[in-house]
Order: C-alpha cells, then sequence, then structure tokens
C-alpha cells in the first residue's frame, strides 16, 4: 500500500478481533479513556445516542451468558440444528463472554433523536442512531488498539436484545446493539482485505 503512513493509519492497520485475553485486570482509567474515544465519534445531530454498559463482575458476566445462551439454544433447536452444533455454539458463546476481563454492551438510546409521523422518517432517523453508535463502537476497538488492549465485536445482542437488557438490568431505553469483549491479548491474528479496486469506484 502506497498511501501515507500516520500513527492513525498504523493503529487501524494492525488492530484485530482478538478472541483469547490473559486474565489480568484492566484498570478502570484505561476503560474510561476508551469510553471518552466512543464518546467522542461523530453523531447524527450530534445527539450522542450511544450508551455503554461497562461489566467487570465475574457474576453478571455469567448471568449474561448463560441467559444468551439459552436463547440461542432455543432458536437453533428451532431451527433443527444438529445438537453438536448447538452444544458447540453455546459452549463457545458462553466461554467469550465469561472470559473477557472486560464486557462493554454497546447500546443505543432515541430519547434524543428527532421524531417523526411518518415510519420512513422514523425508520431512517432510527438507522441515523444506528450509524452514530457503531462510529463510536470503531473508535472504542480502536482506543483499545492503541493502548496495548485486544477486543472482538459481538453481533449476538442484536439477536436477543430482550434478553441482554433483562440479564444486565439496562434502562428501558436502551437497546443492545453489540457486545464488545475486552483484554490484555494471548493471542495474535492475522487478516486480509479485498483489494481496494474491488470495492472502490472513482467517478
Amino acid at each position: 500500500m502506497n498511501a501515507v503512513r500516520t500513527r492513525v493509519l498504523d493503529t487501524i492497520l494492525k488492530r484485530r478481533s482478538i478472541r483469547r485475553y490473559r486474565a489480568d485486570a484492566v484498570p478502570r482509567d484505561v476503560i474510561e479513556t476508551l469510553l471518552t474515544a466512543a464518546i467522542w465519534a461523530p453523531s447524527a445531530h450530534n445527539r450522542q445516542p450511544g450508551r455503554f454498559a461497562v461489566i467487570d463482575n465475574q457474576p453478571r458476566k455469567e448471568i449474561l451468558a448463560s441467559a444468551m445462551g439459552a436463547r440461542l439454544r432455543r432458536d437453533l433447536e428451532t431451527d433443527h440444528a444438529p445438537t453438536e452444533l448447538i452444544e458447540r455454539d453455546v459452549s463457545r458463546s458462553y466461554g467469550r463472554i465469561t472470559s473477557a476481563p472486560i464486557l462493554v454492551a454497546l447500546c443505543l438510546s432515541m430519547v434524543d433523536m428527532d421524531v417523526y409521523p411518518d415510519q420512513k422518517r422514523s425508520h431512517n432517523e432510527y438507522l441515523m442512531a444506528v450509524q452514530s453508535v457503531a462510529m463510536s463502537g470503531q473508535n472504542l476497538l480502536l482506543a483499545a488498539q492503541d493502548v496495548g488492549l485486544g477486543a472482538c465485536w459481538m453481533c449476538a445482542p442484536l439477536f436477543c436484545p430482550d434478553v441482554v437488557r433483562d440479564a444486565l438490568e439496562l434502562p428501558d431505553d436502551w437497546q443492545p446493539q453489540a457486545l464488545i469483549t475486552l483484554g490484555y491479548p494471548a493471542e495474535t491474528r492475522d487478516k486480509t482485505r479485498k483489494p481496494l479496486e474491488s470495492s472502490v469506484l472513482w467517478r
């Protein structure tokens, strides 16, 4: 790649989805640094719809993992998935959630977003909030990489937002969007990307 290399670009290019972590605790001031990066992401109308629940309590992690696992099991059984696949997926999900030193539940709230009388504009306003929250999550991931932490974005809460809200006792207006696992990495990973020209049009 011939692009000018900057510190920010280096951070972006080095970031990986890390799923295994050392047991070392992550200091609270480090977590607050990541959350500060998250809230400074661009947001629609500058309404800042992102909400962040930080879970560092092991019993709470286990409650969340068990509840999400139960929903996953039910969904896969409804799909008539093989028993071996169900057990593997549920076990993997439980392990990823409970073994991470820190979890951040990334949520959105529509309380400060614009309200419209029609479905089309209401839907677009919601999408704007989703995009805003996603950008805050990206900021958090990049900040984690920058301070030497590993992190991984889990989309599973989209499939069971009610379960996540109940397990974490979140406010009613907090809509779970993702779960980010955080910790000092216990693995290294590589990844590739498609060539730039396969995703870009110049007009």
